[in-house]
C-alpha cells in the first residue's frame, strides 16, 4: 500500500493566543486517503502563555510527530522546512485624540518636508522664469505654473503608492508595498534563524 506523504510548509500562519497549531493550518498535505484525516488534525503545537508573539516551527518536529504515528510513511517535503507562528493578540483601538495628533504630525511633517525641498532646489524662481518666458511677463506669484504643480503632486502621490485611501488604483504593488515584502522578508530571516533553537549550535550545547 502506498504510504509517501508529501508535505508543503507555510511560511507563516497566524493563530491566537491558546491555540493549538494543527498539520493543515501550517502545511499543504497530499497523503493516501486512509492518513489524510488524522494528518490534518495532528496537533504539532500548543500555544502557551509564556510564548511571545512569534514562534518558529522547524520541519524535524513535524517530521517526528508523523513518524511517531505513521512509522512506516515515506515522507517528502518540499519547499520552505520552517514555518513561522504569529500568536495575534486582540488588538486596542485607537482613541480619536492620538490618531487626530499622528495625523496632524504626519501631515504637517510631509508638507514641511516638501517646502524646504522646494526651497533647496528654488522652485519658485524655476517657476517664475517659466512664466516670463512663456508670458513675456514678469510675476512674483506664478499661479500658472503653481497651482497645477500643486495638483499634479497631489496625483503624482496617489500614482505612485497606488492607493487612493485604502483602495487600489491597479493590481500592480506600489514601491511601499514592494519595500514592506522585502523588509518583512528579512525579518522573517533573521527570526527563522536567531529564534529557531535546531538552526543555531553552540559549544555548550552539549554540556
Amino acid at each position: 500500500m502506498e504510504k509517501t506523504i508529501y508535505l508543503r510548509l507555510r511560511q507563516r500562519v497566524q493563530v491566537r493566543p491558546d491555540d493549538k497549531v494543527i498539520l493543515e493550518d501550517m502545511a499543504q498535505i497530499i497523503a493516501p486517503e486512509y492518513m489524510l484525516a488524522a494528518l490534518q488534525k495532528m496537533v504539532i503545537y500548543k500555544v502557551s502563555p509564556r510564548d511571545l508573539n512569534i514562534i518558529v516551527i522547524d520541519v524535524m518536529k513535524v517530521l517526528e510527530k508523523i513518524t511517531d504515528q505513521f512509522k512506516e510513511a515515506d515522507i517528502q517535503t518540499i519547499g520552505p522546512v520552517q514555518t513561522i507562528i504569529e500568536v495575534v493578540y486582540k488588538k486596542k483601538r485607537v482613541s480619536a485624540p492620538i490618531f487626530l495628533l499622528i495625523w496632524f504630525l504626519l501631515f504637517f511633517g510631509s508638507a514641511l518636508a516638501i517646502m524646504n525641498f522646494h526651497d533647496d532646489v528654488s522652485m519658485r524662481s524655476v517657476q517664475a522664469k517659466l512664466t516670463t518666458i512663456i508670458t513675456g511677463k514678469q510675476d512674483p506669484k506664478p499661479f500658472l505654473f503653481q497651482i497645477p504643480y500643486s495638483i499634479g503632486l497631489g496625483l503624482g502621490m496617489i500614482l505612485f503608492f497606488n492607493h487612493i485611501f485604502r483602495k487600489r488604483i491597479n493590481e500592480e504593488p506600489s514601491p511601499l508595498e514592494v519595500e514592506m515584502f522585502n523588509y518583512q522578508m528579512d525579518l522573517d530571516n533573521y527570526v527563522i534563524i536567531s529564534q529557531n533553537k535546531e538552526s543555531i549550535k553552540r559549544i555548550n550545547d552539549d554540556d
